[in-house]
């Protein structure tokens, strides 16, 4: 692939995110995404075969932020705080590109994006794709501290990952419908008891796990808000090639 053609199979991935963000999955279609760029529609089915090729790619780059996102939670003498606070940045990421979630989840336009999904219990990982096994491979990793530390029983740290996962998946799209009000107040009063819930449930001492879960929010209090990628610079668009 020559740098120009690689150039602008970048450019449209990057109007896709962009769109994404701005309209959701519903607006991304061929004829936005050539405009964006300043292209035909063509260049989509050259460097994607068409906007299922596209989507997948878009999905892809969207985990592959995802992973990035989580990988900046350090780690601290206390795996079970450093557990939470990676909830909290996947909780974080979520809330702040809720259609790029949408999409990596297959939540809109149902059938446009390939299953990247499969059996976790049985393979091991979450998914055929590399980008999202890579971003679900930072959560086993910490469970596996905290049984080596003794916080929670030994038991397979994928599985228990898998657990964990669910718990957070499923708040986020709670309180992405605002089921839990709009300022995050769901946090202290729904996920917050619920994770040390589970935590006591996988072996964790209460007042541990209690510890640890303010030590949690101490640590991202002292940290500041995770980096966020930069707003993408808007100005006069090329008029589409004819």
């Amino acid at each position: 692939m020559s740098k120009a053609s690689a150039g602008s199979r970048e450019k449209l991935i990057e109007a896709g995110m962009r769109l994404l963000e701005e309209r959701g999955p519903e607006a991304l279609n061929a004829r936005a995404l050539a405009a964006e760029i300043g292209a035909s529609t063509m260049a989509v089915y050259t460097h994607f075969g068409g906007m299922t090729g596209m989507y997948e790619a878009l999905g892809r780059e969207a985990f592959a932020r995802f992973e990035r996102h989580l990988r900046q939670v350090p780690d601290t003498d206390d795996p079970v705080a450093d557990l939470l606070v990676l909830g909290l940045a996947y909780r974080e990421f979520a809330m702040a590109s809720p259609q790029r979630y949408r999409l990596m989840f297959g939540i809109a336009s149902p059938g446009a994006l390939p299953s990247f999904g499969h059996d976790l219990t049985a393979e091991g990982t979450p998914a055929t794709a590399a980008e999202m096994n890579d971003a679900f491979a930072l959560l086993p990793r910490v469970v596996r501290r905290a049984m080596n530390a003794g916080r929670i029983r030994r038991d397979d740290p994928v599985l228990v990952a898998g657990q964990i996962w669910c718990m957070i998946h499923g708040y986020v799209l709670l309180e992405s419908t605002g089921v839990f009000g709009q300022e995050g107040r769901g946090v202290p009063h729904i996920l917050g008891p619920h994770v040390i819930n589970l935590l006591v449930g996988l072996g964790d001492e209460r007042a541990a796990a209690e510890r640890s879960a303010g030590q949690a929010l101490l640590n991202v209090e002292a940290a500041g808000a995770p980096a966020k990628e930069p707003a993408p610079r808007r100005g006069r668009r090329p008029r589409p090639a004819r």
